[in-house]
């Protein structure tokens, strides 16, 4: 009922930046807790940061904390992910999720979006 949709991913060199986006439709985005995840080729899926509804919670992987940022406007029924200094390491699929709580567990999310492949070059 809820469709999610990323956008923004691409290549970025070793140490720059990048702003990946998912707009929402459907049921209300504010009614929801945002995920990001991402996925390398032959791993699992892992965590990489939640933001609760009112945007006033956020949680982060040890991997990513200090460089990422995500972020929401309610108003756009827009998430972010701000991405700083990225590394060859971060390279995989990112997919923005929507559930019921801000949790690291996947499993906990309700609708995922298709995913925007985000490359960092060396």
């Amino acid at each position: 009922q809820v469709q999610l949709v990323e956008s923004g991913g691409r290549l970025v060199q070793a140490g720059g930046s990048l702003r990946l986006s998912c707009v929402a439709s459907g049921r209300t985005f504010s009614s929801y807790a945002m995920g990001w995840f991402r996925q390398a080729p032959g791993k699992e899926r892992e965590f990489v940061a939640a933001l609760t509804r009112s945007g006033a919670n956020t949680y982060y992987a040890d991997s990513v904390k200090g460089r990422f940022t995500i972020s929401r406007d309610n108003a756009k029924n827009t998430s972010y992910l701000q991405m700083n200094s990225l590394k060859p390491e971060d390279t995989a699929v990112y997919y923005c999720a929507a559930g019921g709580i801000a949790t690291p567990r996947n499993d906990e999310y309700d609708y995922w979006g298709q995913g925007t492949q985000v490359t960092v070059s060396s």
